[in-house]
């Protein structure tokens, strides 16, 4: 049965599949304690279905198995020219059509195909990071990867560049053995985090996070982090990137077809001249619109800022004049930025 759950999730386009039990995660109590500490920041989300993270019968009740999945976004030629000043930087796994859609697809069918299997009395939940699960802990008992210092999954086959998913189901299957850290000595996740976010090996201050500020953060950016975001200006890629782990990665066939290359160094001045219908437009079947567009210009206009290119004064002069508060003081500080 696990063989065939396997053959069939390869031919959905998964690059891994592995199996563990339904049991309580090991690290609910760690996540508690996360939480109590409000490392998570505003993710109020993240508390208000904390019982059901630290319980899957509470999600699936008679769950046996957490069937876990991940399929790689590695590319074999990341675009250096995002790293140009006037480009703006957007993390590697958001320059495609949204994962959510493109593997909630394929999760679809191989869970229909798991209640096939298991018979008339199965029953199935998938999730591509979207629901309760602590999903990081599934995958390391499942020996798909393990939890590195950085707080992401590392898979030795595949590094970190990865999606992670997961079906719960009541099909009881033999689980497989669990992986083990080799992250070893190395630190270079930690010292790589340009705003430390990563406070020691395992534990990060979402709070802190560059990821978190630019995409979770609803409001304004507090003053302390925005010349370390530089031009970032959705999510963060540098502790990943360093990871020694991805020398073994390879490009993942399933992502490969919904890459936007047009995401891959998008110009920050134009970015600011977006209207709402522009934004919308621009960003549709993307995980970017997420932010809508009063979270992206914040975002540009902290980048312009840290850029210090005085051709965008023009630009942030309008956009200080913004309707949208949250834009309108973004643009304000960084035309303070510029004229230092």
């Amino acid at each position: 049965m696990k063989a065939a759950l396997r053959q069939r999730a390869a031919e959905l386009g998964f690059d891994d599949c592995r199996f563990t039990t339904a049991a309580p995660p090991a690290s609910a109590e760690k996540f508690s304690g996360w939480l109590a500490e409000k490392h998570h920041g505003e993710m109020n989300w993240l508390e208000r279905n904390a019982d059901k993270r630290m319980d899957p019968q509470k999600v699936l009740p008679g769950a046996n198995s957490v069937i876990a999945l991940a399929v790689s976004y590695q590319t074999e030629n990341p675009s250096a020219i995002c790293h140009l000043p006037s480009a703006g930087i957007i993390a590697r796994y958001a320059r495609y059509t949204d994962y959510h859609d493109v593997l909630g697809e394929r999760l679809k069918k191989l869970t229909q195909f798991v209640n096939e299997l298991g018979g008339a009395e199965t029953r199935s939940l998938w999730y591509v990071d979207t629901g309760p699960v602590l999903e990081r802990d599934f995958s390391q008992r499942a020996g798909l990867g393990f939890v590195g210092k950085h707080t992401n999954v590392i898979s030795r086959r595949l590094g970190n560049w990865i999606f992670l998913a997961e079906i719960l189901t009541t099909l009881e299957l033999e689980p497989d053995a669990p992986e083990k850290n080799h992250c070893g000595s190395c630190a270079r996740c930690l010292t790589a985090c340009p705003t430390q976010a990563i406070t020691a090996p395992f534990q990060l201050d979402a709070r802190k996070c560059i990821s978190y500020l630019t995409i979770e953060l609803k409001g304004s950016i507090p003053v302390e982090f925005r010349p370390a975001i530089g031009n970032r200006i959705y999510g963060c890629d540098d502790c990943l990137a360093v990871c020694p782990w991805n020398r073994f990665a390879r490009e993942g066939n399933l992502m490969k077809p919904h890459g936007r290359a047009d995401l891959a160094a998008p110009d920050l001045i134009d970015l600011l001249q977006l209207d709402d219908a522009g934004f919308k437009a621009r960003f549709a079947g993307t995980p970017m619109l997420r932010t809508k567009r009063r979270g992206l210009l914040r975002n540009v206009c902290v980048a312009l800022g840290n850029v210090g290119d005085a051709t965008a004064l023009p630009a942030l002069e309008k956009a200080a004049r913004d309707p949208e508060p949250l834009i309108a003081e973004h643009a304000r500080w960084a035309i303070g930025q510029i004229r230092l």
